[in-house]
C-alpha cells in the first residue's frame, strides 16, 4: 500500500500515518505485534501495551479513539483513528436490514475477536445490547472492521483495524475481561447538542450524553445500568440491581456531584446557544459518512483506487456516491 498522498496537510499525514503499513502478512494478521511507534506513544504517555482500554466512537467526525489506563489509574486517550466509512444515519439501530451503525454502549469480550474476518480482522460490538434486546431491536453481527465498505458496521481500513485490533487482543490477553465501546452520533459538546435538539432521537441521546460526561469526569468507564427503558450510568440503588430494562428505575442512591455539575452546565450553554439563535441543524445522510481524509482521496482518485489503499483484497466501497454527498446540512 503507497504512503498517504504529500498533498494531504502535514496534520493529516500524521493523522492516516497509523492506518499505513506495508509488513503486515495476511497469514498472521491477527498475532501481529501492536507497531513499535505506537508502543514508543504509550510509554511516554505512561501507559503499557497490555493496560485495560475503552474505545469511542463518533459517527459525525467519523473518528474512532482508543484510550488507555495509565500508571495514574486513569485513562487517557492513546491515538485517534479516522474512519473510512459507517452506513445509515445519526441514530441508533433499531431493527435488521436498516443500515444504521449502532449507538450505544457495549462490552467486547475475547471470544468476540474475529480473526478470520472476511474484511481482515474484526470484533462484535455485542449489538443488541440488553436493553437493545428488551426494546424488541434485531441484527446481528454488526462490528468494527477493515476495509471501506460498511452495511451497519464501522469500516477502518485494513491497516487501520489491524492496529486496532492488536492493542484490544493484548488488553484481553492481560486480564480485562471486556472492554467498554462507546458510540455516540457525534461529539456530545453543549454546541452539538444545540444544533442537534430538534432530532427525534434527541432524547436518546441525552441518556448518552450522560455516560459521555460520567467518563469525561471521572477517566473510567461508567457501569452501566438498564432501566425504564434507557441506560442508567454509575448509580447505586436502594433495591439492588434492575433486573429489567423497560421497568421503572429503582430508587438512586445519588449522583456524582462532578458529572452533575458538568452535565448541568452544558445544558445551561445548549439553552443559552438555542436563545441566541444558534441553528438547529439535520444531517440528512443518504447513507452514512466518511471522513474528510478519505473522502478528498475518493473525490481525487476514485473508487477503486480507495479500495486498493484501504482494503488488502480490494474490497469496494459502499455506495461511493452517497460518501461524496454526505453530510449535508438542512437549516430548519
Amino acid at each position: 500500500m503507497r504512503l498517504i498522498d504529500t498533498v494531504l496537510t502535514l496534520a493529516m499525514v500524521g493523522f492516516l500515518a497509523g492506518c499505513v503499513s506495508t509488513t503486515l502478512d495476511l497469514d498472521d494478521k491477527a498475532t501481529q505485534p501492536i507497531p513499535a511507534s505506537l508502543v514508543s506513544d504509550m510509554k511516554r504517555k505512561g501507559m503499557t501495551p497490555d493496560a485495560p482500554i475503552v474505545v469511542r466512537i463518533f459517527k459525525e467526525e467519523s473518528e474512532l479513539e482508543i484510550w488507555k489506563r495509565d500508571r495514574s489509574g486513569r485513562f487517557a486517550l492513546l491515538k485517534t483513528y479516522p474512519m473510512c466509512r459507517w452506513s445509515g444515519k445519526l441514530g441508533p439501530k433499531t431493527r435488521t436490514g436498516d443500515r444504521q451503525a449502532p449507538e450505544g454502549f457495549y462490552h467486547v469480550s475475547a471470544d468476540m475477536l474475529n480473526p478470520k474476518s472476511q474484511y481482515h480482522l474484526s470484533f462484535d460490538l455485542g449489538y443488541p445490547n440488553r436493553l437493545e434486546q428488551a426494546l424488541g431491536y434485531t441484527g446481528e453481527a454488526l462490528m468494527v472492521h477493515g476495509a471501506c465498505s460498511s452495511s451497519g458496521c464501522y469500516a477502518m481500513t485494513d491497516d487501520g483495524v489491524a492496529e486496532i485490533y492488536a492493542v484490544a487482543r493484548e488488553a484481553l490477553r492481560a486480564g480485562q475481561g471486556a472492554f467498554q465501546v462507546q458510540a455516540f452520533p457525534f461529539r456530545m459538546t453543549a454546541k452539538k447538542m444545540a444544533e442537534h435538539r430538534s432530532d427525534p432521537n434527541f432524547a436518546f441521546w441525552q441518556t448518552l450524553k450522560d455516560g459521555h460526561d460520567s467518563f469525561e469526569v471521572k477517566r473510567r468507564p461508567p457501569r452501566v445500568s438498564y432501566c425504564d427503558k434507557r441506560y442508567v450510568f454509575d448509580a447505586g440503588f436502594d433495591d439492588g440491581e434492575p433486573s429489567d430494562p423497560l421497568s421503572a428505575c429503582p430508587p438512586v442512591l445519588g449522583a456524582d456531584p462532578a458529572v452533575a455539575a458538568l452535565s448541568s452546565s452544558d445544558l445551561l450553554m445548549a439553552e443559552k446557544l438555542a436563545t441566541e439563535g444558534i441553528a438547529s441543524v439535520g444531517h440528512a445522510y443518504s447513507d452514512g459518512g466518511m471522513h474528510p481524509s478519505f473522502r478528498r482521496l475518493l473525490e481525487r482518485n476514485g473508487e477503486q483506487a480507495l479500495a486498493r489503499r484501504t482494503s488488502r483484497t480490494k474490497v469496494p466501497i459502499s455506495r461511493p456516491e452517497a460518501a461524496l454527498a454526505d453530510p449535508y446540512v438542512e437549516e430548519k
